[in-house]
């Protein structure tokens, strides 16, 4: 009895050219800490302080309108950045040609934020600073389609989780550490910059060769980015949701300076001790079960659970945020949801992966399965003055744990590892097999 053809396709291994394991996963950690330093920290920090340095008593709307903006063009950068990568044939490499572009013109973008004196002005920079490091990240994030074992993929997910930690405490340290806000936005820049470099040195990457039905790029090709058939493919469907909801949930993060601001009165002196105290206290615990949950869940051949945990604490989190009465139950919530992002950023990454349809389109389906950590960004500075207006941060802050409960009940459609093509869960599908080419008749 002839084995299925997604068990075939799910023990395939990368090929000899491949980048070796323990450089592989340096150069992915690497190049995503230097995007996400240079993408978190303003989100978690500058960006508020800067606006409020512009825009004064409307520097919350300023923030969203900003943000709201940002995410928009990277929702747009990230699947027209992966069919791009996916089709480059440069002597340098389809992936690490994008990885340094990105790194080297983004970290020129956000540097040149220091010199912004308008929120307009803020809002141009900080989309190109977006656009720009989406291409480097939808680059990266084809490297775990392209070069990693499925076997492996759950521990290399969690080092991926790993850099979501590290990135924002490393800028957000580099920052506290300066007085003087031009230098604190020239340090981003060059930190991203190195960050990238280093990647791209560790990394092997060969000369992509065009396969004859690869059409070249034209408007359709690039329209068909930003869309992926879920009824034709609708493990590939519920994966995309459940990233988007949970996602949601986490994106609460970049609203914790305003909210020590204006719930508890915190000075804006003293706020950016407070902000790097949470994020020393997620990152630490939030590194440590990213890792831990990457092996385990390797070891144990299983995705789901820790999925679902993590929904449940980031909904718990976020329920004791909103009822928080003072600035120590503000960390206790904030360990909860340390955790749960750890779970779900060490497995999620393996669990999109195995739902692909297609392999020599990894870097564009990835990227439309990136646009689930994008949205968010715009979505949630969407409804926050709504839900800031009806019930301060308590509503915000419940309505988006809702959110997540809702994301860990969807991961339950998905099949556990080993499952696949059982019909009591979505189907994973794979792309339409092309007809062999003719033999060569020497």
């Amino acid at each position: 009895m002839s084995r299925p053809a997604d068990i075939d396709v799910a023990l395939e291994t990368p090929g000899p050219a491949a980048t070796p394991l323990p450089r592989l996963i340096a150069a992915i950690l690497t190049s995503n800490m230097g995007a996400l330093i240079a993408l978190l920290t303003p989100l978690q920090l500058l960006l508020t302080l800067h606006l409020t340095r512009i825009a004064g008593p409307g520097a919350a709307a300023a923030f969203g309108v900003v943000t709201g903006f940002g995410a928009l063009f990277a929702l747009v950068a990230n699947p027209l950045a992966g069919r791009i990568s996916d089709r480059t044939a440069a002597r340098f490499g389809r992936r690490r040609t994008w990885i340094l572009t990105g790194g080297l013109a983004g970290s020129l973008a956000v540097a040149s934020l220091a010199f912004t004196t308008e929120v307009w002005q803020v809002a141009v920079v900080w989309c190109i600073t977006q656009t720009l490091f989406n291409f480097q990240q939808a680059a990266t994030s084809a490297l775990l389609a392209d070069q990693v074992s499925p076997l492996r993929r759950g521990t290399v997910s969690g080092f991926v989780g790993l850099a979501a930690a590290a990135g924002p405490l490393l800028g957000l340290t580099a920052v506290s550490a300066i007085a003087d806000p031009v230098a604190q936005w020239v340090v981003l820049g060059v930190i991203a910059l190195v960050f990238a470099v280093v990647a791209v040195i560790l990394l092997r990457d060969p000369q992509h060769k065009r396969e004859p039905h690869q059409a070249g790029l034209n408007l359709v090709e690039l329209a068909k980015s930003f869309w992926l058939n879920p009824w034709r493919h609708p493990a590939f469907g519920w994966a995309w949701a459940v990233r988007f909801l949970i996602t949601c949930a986490y994106a609460s993060g970049t609203y914790n300076a305003f909210f020590l601001i204006q719930r508890f009165g915190v000075a804006e002196a003293d706020v950016a001790a407070i902000v790097l105290g949470l994020s020393l206290l997620s990152v630490a615990l939030l590194a440590v079960t990213s890792v831990i949950a990457g092996l385990v869940s390797d070891r144990l051949r299983r995705q789901k659970p820790f999925v679902v945990a993590a929904g449940v604490l980031a909904a718990a989190g976020l329920a004791g945020m909103a009822f928080a009465p003072n600035i120590g139950f503000v960390f206790i919530a904030t360990a909860a949801i340390g955790v749960g992002t750890g779970l779900f950023f060490s497995i999620d990454s393996a669990l999109c992966v195995r739902v692909l349809p297609s392999s020599e389109n990894a870097g564009k389906d990835f990227a439309i399965i990136n646009m689930a950590n994008t949205l968010p960004q715009s979505f949630v500075p969407f409804i926050a003055p709504f839900m800031l207006a009806l019930g301060g941060y308590t509503a915000l802050y419940l309505v988006l744990a809702v959110l997540g409960l809702i994301g860990a009940a969807f991961v339950l459609r998905l099949p556990e590892l080993g499952r696949e093509g059982d019909p009591r869960w979505a189907v994973i599908t794979r792309g339409e097999a092309r007809p062999a080419p003719e033999p060569t008749v020497v």
